[in-house]
């Protein structure tokens, strides 16, 4: 279950790139409830999405030539220079090289060797996000990419991931934890192959109440369903979607729900 006890390797940062910060924040507010919060005058546009007082995910405008919008998620290290020598030992690619986000941290992104971006974070005075796996927050992370094997390879250089394999209907879902703790509680994300047609990418999951109230309410504000509501035997009910933008992200009621962080 992803948390806000953040180790190595977690997800404990998330953003959205969008070329229009201020639509962006409306949809968000208007399927999550988010209230958006700027970081200041310095801070070029980027701000943080709250609910209930707790930071729960950000955004900002884009930044990178030829980029669209999409979610970024970052995972946690001790020292991000060498998370970017790693990545580069693995294959993958150093985008942006490590820099200061005045005191908050450090940062750094990258793209792995299937294509997927990511990005990680040395904490400063911010550590991380202040609420996971409650409602409307962030409760897991998925890559989906077209050599799951060879991906795994990659993380587990980087990050020392463990993964257990899970058989689902028609592939072979493997389930990331980080190197420390019960492998099962661990447990933030998963490995699915590339569905025809897509681009590699982490997709974020939200916790939520209702998806289908959810879908409802993406379409209203301009948003589409990707993939509409169902059923995922003994997983929960899960919905794909994407912003006005396009940017993917999807929503899930667990079978089990999650206590909030």
């Amino acid at each position: 279950m992803l948390t806000t006890d953040f180790v190595t390797g977690s997800p404990s940062w998330l953003d959205l790139g969008s070329p229009d910060t201020g639509r962006a924040a409306d949809f968000y507010g208007t399927v999550f409830d988010w209230e958006f919060q700027s970081a200041g005058p310095d801070a070029g546009g980027y701000g943080f999405f709250r609910r209930d007082g707790a930071t729960v995910a950000a955004v900002g405008p884009l930044t990178e030539e030829g980029a669209s919008s999409a979610w970024t998620v970052y995972f946690r290290t001790p020292d991000a220079d060498a998370t970017a020598k790693s990545v580069e030992q693995g294959g993958g690619t150093v985008r942006v090289a490590p820099f200061d986000v005045m005191d908050a941290g450090r940062m750094a992104c990258f793209t792995d060797p299937g294509g997927a971006e990511f990005a990680v974070w040395q904490p400063g005075r911010v550590g991380g996000l202040d609420s996971a796996s409650a409602e409307n927050a962030l409760c897991w992370t998925e890559l989906h990419v077209a050599d799951p094997t060879a991906a795994y390879a990659f993380y587990r250089g980087v990050f020392g991931w463990r993964v257990a394999d899970m058989e689902v209907p028609g592939m072979v879902y493997k389930v990331l934890s980080t190197a420390e703790g019960d492998q099962q509680a661990a447990s933030f994300g998963g490995v699915a192959p590339l569905q025809e047609g897509d681009r590699p990418r982490w997709i974020p999951y939200f916790a939520v109440v209702d998806p289908d109230a959810v879908v409802a309410a993406a379409e209203r504000g301009g948003g589409s369903a990707l993939m509409p509501a169902a059923d995922v035997a003994g997983v929960g009910r899960i919905a794909w979607l994407a912003d006005p933008f396009g940017a993917p992200f999807a929503v899930i009621r667990p079978d089990q729900p999650a206590a909030a962080a």
